[in-house]
């Protein structure tokens, strides 16, 4: 059996290592087709060798560019690698690009596509994620949903139940796996930082930093929050650009860093007060650590960590943002639980699935 994996991002990166290795135990034949969505190094290699994910075999380098370009640029390179590698299943992960592409050109091929992290949804199709998610499932052939509120997304979209699995999370997976090596890093990093108790920031949508006047508001109210507490933000690219080319001032009290690699971001996640984030993967990583969450968005494609874990919904208000943080540095925190099945064996649930059809 010859199983494909594409991946573009860091998150499908985090996502493959743990069904890689659990479908390598079994002696599957594997590719892993890298389409380059990410190419910066501190963005993409460092995770291939701090994760253990073997180098991938071959590298669409397709770079970025708009969403049309990006994906018909994915199609383009990928469909020639389908018809000359002949794999008997695709696995595609999370809701990129690269995702969708993938996707469409195995379905046009008749390949068989699984989706891993199938049926999550935020109601808000002005995201791209969320048409890339809906289209990528419903030509998925095999759906594998990390939390029952997939399932139930799926089934009321009109995918049939023998389609869908319930696997858990396998982005905890590889944090439960990694988080010890994490850990031992933590003193060298600790080091490295201001001294106390510290919020975690990332921001790298387009609603909250490609406007400047919304990316200004967001410094100011970081700057704020800084009074109380040091606040570390490791700048994403884009942001780092933003922030750059619109001159925007970043207040003293909210300390830049360069993009982290997986470990030294668990590290910091792990040892936070909160994290401020409008990353989905984070919302997720946040619940299992038991890390407060706050998330600079209207809405979630991951509400489980709401109703369940530790992340609130914060949007555009910034004064909540403010108020939140204060009610956390008081102890008055929300204390979530951890999902069913976000036990770090989800790899091996999907494994054992893919071979059933062996």
């Amino acid at each position: 059996m010859h199983i494909m994996h594409v991946v573009g991002a860091r998150p499908n990166f985090i996502k493959t290592a743990p069904v890689a290795a659990a479908l390598a135990v079994h002696g599957v034949t594997q590719t892993i087709v890298h389409t380059g969505q990410h190419y910066d190094a501190r963005m993409s290699g460092v995770f291939f060798k701090e994760l253990g994910l073997p180098e991938p075999d071959l590298n669409l380098e397709v770079g970025s560019g708009s969403h049309a370009v990006q994906t018909a640029q994915i199609m383009q390179r990928f469909e020639p690698v389908v018809l000359e590698r002949k794999p008997d299943m695709v696995l595609v992960y999370g809701d990129v690009n690269s995702t969708l592409a993938a996707a469409l050109v195995c379905a046009k091929l008749l390949v068989p596509v699984a989706h891993v992290e199938a049926g999550l949804r935020s109601g808000d199709r002005s995201m791209p994620e969320e048409v890339n998610r809906l289209v990528t499932d419903q030509l998925a052939d095999l759906l594998f949903t990390p939390s029952v509120d997939g399932n139930d997304n799926l089934l009321h979209e009109g995918i049939p139940s023998e389609k869908i699995r319930l696997v858990g999370n396998v982005m905890i997976d590889t944090l439960i796996r990694l988080l010890p090596k994490a850990e031992v890093r933590w003193p060298a990093l600790e080091a490295e930082l201001p001294p106390g108790d510290f919020a975690l920031v990332t921001l790298h949508r387009p609603s909250n930093v490609d406007d400047p006047r919304q990316l200004a508001s967001l410094l100011m109210a970081l700057g704020r929050i800084g009074r109380d507490l040091s606040v570390l933000f490791p700048v994403h690219p884009r942001t780092r650009k933003s922030i750059a080319g619109d001159g925007l001032e970043v207040p003293q009290t909210v300390y830049l860093m360069e993009p982290q690699g997986y470990l030294d971001f668990l590290a910091l996640q792990r040892h936070a007060e909160v994290v401020i984030t409008d990353s989905g993967g984070i919302q997720e990583e946040t619940t299992y650590l038991g890390v407060p969450c706050l998330t600079l968005r209207n809405s979630t494609e991951r509400p489980i960590t709401v109703t369940t874990g530790t992340n609130i919904l914060i949007g555009g208000d910034l004064e909540r943002l403010q108020a939140e943080v204060g009610r956390i540095l008081a102890g008055q925190g929300k204390h979530g639980q951890c999902p069913i099945l976000w036990d770090g064996h989800a790899s091996e649930r999907i494994a054992g699935e893919i071979l059933l059809l062996a």
